[in-house]
C-alpha cells in the first residue's frame, strides 16, 4: 500500500471465532460463480485495454528462483520502471506507468531497493521459510526482521498449514499476529497457500483468521503448490474479505499468485474484484496480482491493439 492511502491501516482484531467457526461454504455454487464471471462480462476493444493498463499498476512483478542474482533482479525493476515500451506508452497517450511492487528474496532486497531508488515502486520480500513455512518460528520472524531492515516495504508470509488443515484457529491466529508485529511499518500479505488447504470452507476459516491477525492483504498462494490461485477460491477469499469489511469497517486487500499467466487471466481475476467489491478495490492499494510472465502477454496483447498484428512472445522479454 501507498503511504496517501485514504483509509487508515489495518489493525486486526482480537481473535473471533464466532466469526467463522460455523460458516460453511457451498463449493458447487461458489464453482458455478466463478465459471460464469467471464462470460456475463466483455471488456472489448479500448476498454480491455485500459483495464490491461490497469493490471499492470496491479502486478508484483515477481523474481523467486533459486539462480536470483543481482544482475537478474536490476533488470527486473529496470522493466517495473517501464513496463511497457516506450512507442506503446505513446499510442496510448500515457506519460508514466509501473507495476505494484517488485517481490524478491530476503537476500535480494538490497539490489532492488537500490534499483527502484526514486521510482516510488515498493519492494516486497517472502519471507517466514518461504514457500513450506516449516522453519522455527523464531526463525521465521527473524526473517521477517531482516528483510525489514534490509529496505523491504512489503512483506509476504507464509502460514503453517498444519494449523489450519487441523483447525487450530486460534494458533494460528497468535502466529500470525506475531508476523504482524515483527513487519512492523511494512505492509503484510499472508499466504494461505489455498492448494494445500482441502476444502474452501478452511480457505474462508483461514481468510478470516489472517485479517483478525492483521493481516493487510490476504493471497492465495506461494505459486509453488500444485494448485495455485483458482477463481473458486478467490472468489471464497473475497466474500471472506468482504464480510470483513462489513464487521470491522476495516480495508484488507487480496493477492492472486501463481499460475495467472496471460492478459485473459488479468481480465478475469479484475472482472472478480470489480463484481464482488467493486471498482474502488481495483486499485495497487488493495489488490495485487503475483506474476512472473504475466506482463509480457499483457505487452503483447497492447500491441496487438496499437498494431493490429499479434508480436512473437519473446519480443516481449520479461527484463
Amino acid at each position: 500500500m501507498s503511504e496517501n492511502i485514504p483509509f487508515p491501516r489495518m489493525t486486526g482484531t482480537g481473535f473471533t471465532p464466532e466469526w467463522f467457526e460455523n460458516v460453511n461454504v457451498n463449493t458447487p455454487a461458489a464453482e458455478r460463480r466463478a465459471a460464469t464471471l467471464t462470460t456475463r462480462r466483455t471488456v472489448k476493444k479500448d476498454w480491455q485495454v485500459a483495464w490491461l493498463a490497469r493490471a499492470i499498476t496491479c502486478i508484483d512483478l515477481t523474481t523467486l528462483s533459486g539462480d536470483d542474482t543481482a544482475g537478474r533482479v536490476q533488470r527486473l525493476c529496470a522493466k517495473a520502471r517501464r513496463p511497457l515500451r516506450a512507442d506503446l506508452m505513446e499510442a496510448l497517450g500515457l506519460d508514466r506507468l509501473t507495476v505494484g511492487a517488485v517481490c524478491v528474496y530476503p537476500t535480494m532486497v538490497p539490489h532492488a531497493v537500490k534499483a527502484l531508488e526514486g521510482s516510488g515502486i515498493p519492494v516486497a520480500s517472502v519471507a517466514t521459510g518461504f514457500p513450506a513455512g516449516l522453519t522455527p518460528l523464531p526463525l521465521r520472524l527473524a526473517e521477517i526482521r531482516y528483510a525489514v531492515d534490509q529496505g523491504a516495504a512489503e512483506i509476504d508470509i507464509v502460514i503453517t498449514r498444519e494449523l489450519a488443515l487441523t483447525g487450530n484457529w486460534a494458533a494460528l491466529y497468535d502466529e500470525i499476529r506475531q508476523m504482524r508485529e515483527a513487519c512492523g511499518a511494512a505492509h503484510m500479505k499472508a499466504i494461505l497457500a489455498t492448494g494445500d488447504l482441502g476444502p474452501l470452507t478452511n480457505v474462508w476459516r483461514a481468510s478470516m483468521v489472517a485479517m483478525q491477525a492483521g493481516a493487510d492483504f490476504i493471497k492465495t498462494s506461494t505459486g509453488k503448490e500444485e494448485v495455485n490461485a483458482t477463481l473458486p477460491v478467490s472468489l471464497t477469499m473475497l466474500r471472506a474479505l468482504r464480510d470483513f469489511h462489513k464487521f470491522t469497517g476495516q480495508f484488507v486487500g487480496f493477492k492472486p499468485a501463481g499460475g495467472l499467466k496471460t492478459a485473459k487471466d488479468a481480465m478475469a481475476w479484475q472482472i472478480l474484484m470489480k463484481e464482488e467489491l467493486g471498482t474502488g478495490w481495483l486499485m495497487p492499494d488493495l489488490f495485487r496480482i503475483g506474476a512472473s510472465s504475466l506482463l509480457g502477454d499483457i505487452e503483447r496483447q497492447i500491441e496487438h491493439h496499437v498494431t493490429g498484428r499479434y508480436s512473437a512472445a519473446n519480443r516481449h522479454a520479461l527484463a
